[in-house]
């Protein structure tokens, strides 16, 4: 009995996905083999071709889960047989649509496109994992007949779709989500990463400006969760301004109003270290310096005028 076959990840996108869980976190799918005590729980007959037309009887009988089983049989004891890609899809097809079983359901159809990607119809099978993966999203995750959210496996549905198929037209829209995603579960480093991503893969899209304008809202809350770290406020505000120019036209409003408030912490903090200059532990000179150098960045600040008021004092005072 061979296990050889098509190896898995032969369409792959090859591009980076920051924000994407890692190979290290997600268990990848591996190549199913024969069950042990194969008298009770392998196939009913000895080779593939009797063995799917006995899943077809079983379907005919609409006995579902006996369908799955002798299906998945074929797939573990006859992977590289003609039946093997026909009966992992059939088996995808009843857990979705007659097991209502939307999480076996996509890792069916995922085990197909991994390991039969050029023995059946990968477009139409990546396109199906998208559709189940926002049923995943709507529905929840069942366990003994109540519902739960189960953002994390959502979310490793969506990116498995994407690392599939990146140029699929659903792509952006699926990045947006896992961003959402990742800012449900709390983890804001990470949803920046992906809405940055968005940005430079699906430049100008509708979904990528929406990725910005979610971005500034994930980066003015890190920012503000940060205590207005200077440089993070300052990579902020320069992300900010860049933002102005990408969102639609109804969020520059909301993007103006978080650079004003990033920008007025930068002038606050920088009007609190002139001040610290202007001491009896320090010279005049560095004084004046600070406060100048002070109206240069911040001509037109509300404590511009104060801080013109005590450089002019300043002088007079070093001309005495």
């Amino acid at each position: 009995m061979s296990n050889l076959g098509e190896a898995p990840g032969t369409r792959y996108a090859t591009d980076a996905y920051p924000g994407f869980d890692t190979e290290k976190d997600v268990v990848s799918p591996e190549r199913k083999e024969p069950r042990w005590f194969q008298f009770l729980t392998g196939p009913k007959y000895d080779n593939a071709t009797d063995q799917f037309a006995y899943g077809r009887q079983l379907e005919a009988e609409e006995s579902w889960s006996k369908a799955v089983r002798a299906y998945d049989a074929i797939v573990r004891n006859w992977p590289t047989s003609a039946e093997a890609p026909e009966a992992q899809r059939r088996m995808a097809e009843i857990l979705l649509e007659k097991e209502d079983d939307a999480d076996e359901a996509f890792a069916a159809y995922r085990y197909l496109v991994d390991f039969y990607s050029f023995r059946c119809d990968y477009n139409a099978t990546v396109d199906k994992m998208y559709e189940i993966a926002g049923r995943m999203r709507v529905e929840g995750k069942t366990i003994i007949y109540f519902r739960f959210r189960n953002t994390v496996e959502v979310r490793r549905a969506f990116e498995a779709c994407v690392l599939r198929a990146p140029g699929a037209a659903w792509a952006p829209k699926a990045l947006l989500m896992i961003g959402e995603l990742r800012e449900e579960e709390g983890r804001d480093t990470e949803a920046v990463s992906v809405y940055e991503n968005l940005r430079n893969l699906y430049y100008g899209t509708a979904e990528a400006k929406e990725g910005v304008a979610r971005e500034a809202q994930v980066r003015m809350r890190l920012l503000r969760d940060h205590g207005y770290n200077r440089e993070r406020c300052v990579d902020t505000a320069a992300f900010l301004r860049l933002a102005t120019t990408l969102v639609a036209t109804d969020r520059i409003p909301e993007v103006e109003a978080a650079l004003a408030e990033t920008e007025r912490w930068l002038e606050e903090e920088a009007y609190r270290a002139a001040c610290f200059y202007d001491s009896r532990m320090r010279t005049r000179r560095s004084a004046a310096n600070a406060y100048a150098k002070f109206l240069k960045d911040y001509p037109n600040g509300p404590h511009a005028e104060e801080v013109r008021a005590r450089l002019e004092a300043l002088k007079g005072t070093e001309l005495k």
